[in-house]
C-alpha cells in the first residue's frame, strides 16, 4: 500500500490513473478488476467472517465486472452465491464481458431479477452502478436499489454506491445505502461529500497494487486531514516557553442574552493552547463567564470601546451571539478595520452576506446555511456540491474557508483543499460551531498560519467530538467536546 490513500479523487481522475496504470505499466484492465474483485470479497469475509451466501447484482459496466469476479471467487472459495444480472451479459463487452463469462465457465449461472433474492444471502454485494453514472436512476436499476435498501441485509458496494454522483456525492435519484463501501486505486471525493458518508458507511481503499509512479503526475481534488497537521501547527513546546509567546485570542460577540457562545468560543480557545484569551461582549452578555476565571473580559457598549483588546490581540474570534443589531454591525464594522487576522463565524458571517468584501487575512467557517446566504442560493445547492460552493466562497470572499458539515472542507488559495472525514452526528447541537470558532482562533494564536490553524482546528475538533461521543452520541453537549481538546492538541 503506497501512501496516497489520503489523497480523494474525481472520477476522470481515477480514469486517468487507470489508464496510466494500463499504458505505462503494462497493467492488463482485467488484472485490476481482479485483484478489485479479491479486495471487495476478503473485505467482506473480515467484516461478516460468519457469512455463508452472498447475492451480487451486476451492472452493465466494469462494475458489473468487478462482481462477476467477486461471484467467481466466491464459489470457489465455498460460499454459495447468487448473482442477478441487472443487464443483458449478451451485451456486456471488454473486461466486463471476460469477467462474465469466466464465471459461468467455472459452474455460474445469472438469475433473473426478482425482488426476493436481495434476502437470500447473508450478504447483499451492489456491484450495478460505478464512477461513471451522471444520470438518474431509473426502470429496473432503480427497482433494485430500492430493494437491496428494504431487504435489511448487510450491504457491500463495490467501489462506490449504485446511484451516487462520484464527484459530488449527490444521489442520482436514488442510491444504495451500503455498510461497506471498497474503493480501488483512487477514494472517490463523492463517498465523503453530499449523501455520501450515509450512502458508503465504513470505507474500506485498496491500491490493487498500481505502482506509485501511476499517481506521479496526479493531484488530487481533495486531501484527507489526518493527524500530521495538528503536529505541524503544535510543535512541542521548549521548557522556557511562557503565555506570552502563544498568543493572545480576543472573542468578540456576547450580545445580550448570547453569552453563552463568547464562553464557549473562548473557553476552545483556552483548551487549544492559547496563552491569553479576553471576551469582548456587551455587558449584558458577561454574566456566562463566571465560571470560568481564565477568561478575561471587556464590556463593550460600541467599537470605540474595543480599541485595547484589539490592539493586544493575536487573533480576532468574530461573530459567537454578535445577533444583527445596529450594536453588532458596529461591533463588527471596528473588529475588520482592526486589520488583524480573524476567525468569522455566525452572526458576524450573516452580516458579511449583506455586506460582502474579500479579505486575505480571515478564516470564514459558514454552516450550509450561513454558506448559501453569503452565495445568494439555496441550502439545497450547497449541499448539492459541496465543493463547488467551498471553491466558490473562497474565490468571492478570499482568505480559507472552512464548509462545515458532515464532511467539512477546508479551502484555501490552492487549487486542492481538505477535507474531514472525522466528526459524528451528536456534534449537531447548539455551540458546537463556536467551539470550533474558539479552537481555530487558538491554534492560529500560537501558530500565525489561518490556513494551517483551519486545518488542524477541524481535525482537532472533529477528533475531540469522537472522543466526546464515546459515551453516545445522542445528548452530547458542546461543553463535552471542549472538554476532550486538551487531548486532541497534544497528540505525542
Amino acid at each position: 500500500m503506497h501512501p496516497l490513500p489520503a489523497g480523494l479523487f474525481t472520477a476522470a481522475e481515477v480514469r486517468e490513473l487507470d489508464r496510466r496504470a494500463i499504458e505505462r505499466f503494462d497493467l492488463p484492465g482485467y488484472e485490476l478488476m481482479t485483484r478489485a474483485g479479491h479486495a471487495a470479497l476478503n473485505a467482506l469475509r473480515q467484516r461478516w467472517p460468519d457469512a455463508r451466501s452472498i447475492v451480487v447484482l451486476c451492472g452493465p459496466g466494469n462494475n458489473g465486472g468487478d462482481g462477476y469476479v467477486v461471484a467467481r471467487i466466491a464459489r470457489a472459495q465455498g460460499l454459495k452465491v447468487h448473482v442477478v444480472a441487472i443487464a443483458d451479459p449478451s451485451a456486456l463487452e471488454g473486461d466486463a464481458r471476460r469477467a462474465h463469462d469466466e464465471f459461468v465457465a467455472a459452474g455460474g449461472q445469472p438469475e433473473a431479477w426478482h425482488a426476493s433474492v436481495v434476502r437470500a444471502g447473508d450478504v447483499i454485494v451492489d456491484a450495478i452502478f460505478g464512477t461513471g453514472l451522471t444520470r438518474e436512476v431509473t426502470g429496473l436499476p432503480a427497482d433494485c436499489i430500492q430493494a437491496i435498501n428494504a431487504a435489511n441485509r448487510p450491504v457491500v458496494a463495490v467501489d462506490i454506491p449504485s446511484g451516487l454522483h462520484a464527484d459530488t456525492g449527490h444521489v442520482l435519484g436514488c442510491a444504495v445505502r451500503a455498510d461497506l463501501t471498497v474503493t480501488f486505486i483512487g477514494r472517490k471525493v463523492g463517498c465523503y461529500l453530499g449523501a455520501g458518508p450515509d450512502c458508503a458507511g465504513k470505507i474500506v481503499f485498496d491500491d490493487l497494487e498500481v505502482p506509485l509512479g501511476a499517481y506521479e503526475a496526479s493531484s488530487p481534488t481533495l486531501r484527507l486531514l489526518d493527524e500530521s497537521v495538528v503536529k505541524a501547527a503544535l510543535p512541542v513546546r521548549g521548557r522556557t516557553a511562557h503565555k506570552g509567546r502563544h498568543g493572545h485570542v480576543l472573542v468578540i460577540g456576547g450580545a445580550a442574552g448570547m453569552g453563552g457562545a463568547v464562553r464557549l468560543a473562548g473557553e476552545a480557545a483556552l483548551r487549544a493552547g492559547a496563552g491569553l484569551v479576553t471576551v469582548a461582549a456587551h455587558l449584558q452578555g458577561l454574566g456566562a463567564l463566571g465560571s470560568r476565571p481564565e477568561l478575561m473580559s471587556l464590556a463593550v457598549d460600541s467599537g470605540s470601546e474595543m480599541e485595547r483588546g484589539l490592539e493586544r490581540a493575536t487573533v480576532l474570534a468574530l461573530g459567537p451571539g454578535l445577533g444583527q443589531s445596529p450594536w453588532a454591525m458596529e461591533i463588527f464594522v471596528a473588529a475588520l478595520a482592526a486589520q488583524k487576522p480573524v476567525v468569522v463565524d455566525a452572526d458576524a458571517l450573516n452580516l458579511l452576506a449583506r455586506n460582502p468584501r474579500r479579505c486575505g487575512h480571515w478564516v470564514l467557517t459558514p454552516h450550509p446555511g450561513e454558506a448559501a446566504r453569503l452565495l445568494g442560493v439555496t441550502t439545497d445547492d450547497i449541499q448539492r456540491d459541496r465543493l463547488a460552493a467551498a471553491a466558490a466562497l473562497q474565490q468571492r470572499y478570499g482568505g480559507v474557508i472552512v464548509l462545515k458539515g458532515a464532511g467539512s472542507i477546508v479551502q484555501g488559495q490552492a487549487h486542492a483543499g481538505w477535507l474531514c472525514d472525522r466528526g459524528n452526528p451528536g456534534m449537531a447541537v447548539a455551540g458546537m460551531g463556536d467551539v470550533l470558532t474558539g479552537v481555530i482562533a487558538g491554534i492560529a494564536a500560537q501558530c500565525g498560519d489561518l490556513e494551517l490553524a483551519a486545518k488542524a482546528g477541524v481535525f482537532v475538533h472533529a477528533c475531540a467530538g469522537d472522543r466526546a461521543a464515546a459515551a453516545g452520541e445522542r445528548g452530547m453537549l458542546a461543553t463535552d467536546v471542549i472538554d476532550e481538546v486538551r487531548a486532541c492538541v497534544n497528540p505525542w
